[in-house]
C-alpha cells in the first residue's frame, strides 16, 4: 500500500492529466500505449483510484516525463522517488564526467560545452574560447552560465549580428524547459536574462521572425558572431543521455557549434 499523502502535496491525478493533455492524447490513446483502460485511467485523474507504483512509472515513461517530475508523480502518487540526483562531483559520475570531457576535446578545433539542467558549464573544450572573447572579466568570474554568457551586454550579445533571433531562440528554449520543469532557478534565470537590454540601448523588437527564406537560415538558425574582424556562423546542435536513471544526468546536455558555411571552418582550423 502507498504511504499517506501530504494533503498539501499535488494530487498524482491531475499531475498525470496535465502531462497527458500536454502530450495530445486521449484517455484511450494513453491507456491502449500504456496497457491499461481509458475506465481506470479516468479514475486515476479523477482521484477515484490510486495508481500503482508501476502504474506511475508506465504512465510516466509513456509520456516522455522528465526523470526529475517522474519522482514528483511518485512522491503525489504517495510513492518514495527511485531516480537518485548524484551530485556531479560524485565519485559514481567520474567515468560519465571524463566521457563528456573526451567527447568536447574529440570536438575542437570546434566550439563544445557541457551544461547541466540550469544552463551552468560543466565542462567545456578550447574552441570556446574563440566565442567568449570579448566577454567582460567581471561576468567570466561569475559562476559560467551560458545564458548569461550570450544575452548579457557585456558577454557575448555586442557581437552576435542576429542577436533579436538568436536571443528569441534561446528565450524559447528556456520557456519549453519551464513547461517540463516548474524549477524556481530557471525561472529566475529566465525573468534575469529576458529583461536584459538590448546592447546599443535600444528597446527589443516586438516580432523577431527567423526569416526563412534568407539562404543563412536554410537548414536552421544560425548563431552569426563577429570574431577579430571576421563573420563567423555556427549551428548549434544539443544532445542528452538516452533512457538516462538519474536526474542529474538527465539533465545534461553537450553543446556542439558547427560550422555553417566554408569560411567559418577554414578560420576555426586556423584558431585551432
Amino acid at each position: 500500500m502507498p504511504a499517506t499523502q501530504d494533503t498539501a502535496a499535488p494530487a498524482v491525478g491531475p499531475l498525470l492529466r496535465h502531462w497527458r493533455e500536454r502530450a495530445g492524447l486521449s484517455q484511450l490513446e494513453l491507456a491502449l500505449r500504456a496497457d491499461s483502460s481509458a475506465r481506470h485511467l479516468s479514475f486515476v485523474e479523477t482521484g477515484r483510484s490510486v495508481p500503482s507504483r508501476e502504474m506511475v512509472l508506465r504512465l510516466a515513461a509513456t509520456l516522455q516525463v522528465p526523470v526529475r517530475e517522474r519522482n514528483t508523480l511518485l512522491l503525489a502518487a504517495g510513492y518514495a522517488p527511485v531516480f537518485p540526483a548524484t551530485a556531479l562531483d560524485d565519485p559514481a559520475l567520474a567515468e560519465v564526467r571524463a566521457g563528456l570531457e573526451r567527447m568536447v576535446a574529440a570536438y575542437e578545433p570546434y566550439p563544445a560545452l557541457v551544461m547541466d539542467g540550469r544552463y551552468e558549464v560543466v565542462t567545456a573544450n578550447r574552441g570556446i574560447a574563440l566565442l567568449l572573447d570579448g566577454v567582460s572579466p567581471a561576468l567570466r568570474e561569475r559562476t559560467a552560465n551560458t545564458m548569461r554568457l550570450t544575452l548579457h551586454p557585456e558577454g557575448m550579445a555586442p557581437r552576435i549580428r542576429n542577436l533579436p533571433e538568436w536571443r528569441a531562440h534561446l528565450l524559447a528554449q528556456m520557456r519549453r524547459q519551464l513547461a517540463l520543469d516548474r524549477s524556481p532557478a530557471v525561472r529566475e534565470l529566465y525573468e534575469e536574462v529576458a529583461g536584459y537590454p538590448a546592447p546599443d540601448g535600444s528597446s527589443w523588437p516586438a516580432a523577431e521572425p527567423h526569416e526563412p527564406d534568407s539562404p543563412e537560415h536554410r537548414f536552421a538558425l544560425p548563431l552569426v558572431l563577429d570574431v577579430d574582424g571576421q563573420r563567423l556562423s555556427f549551428l548549434s546542435t544539443l544532445a542528452t543521455f538516452n533512457t538516462p536513471l538519474d536526474v542529474t544526468v538527465s539533465e545534461l546536455a553537450v553543446e556542439t557549434f558547427l560550422p555553417a558555411d566554408p569560411a567559418t571552418a577554414k578560420a576555426l582550423r586556423e584558431a585551432g
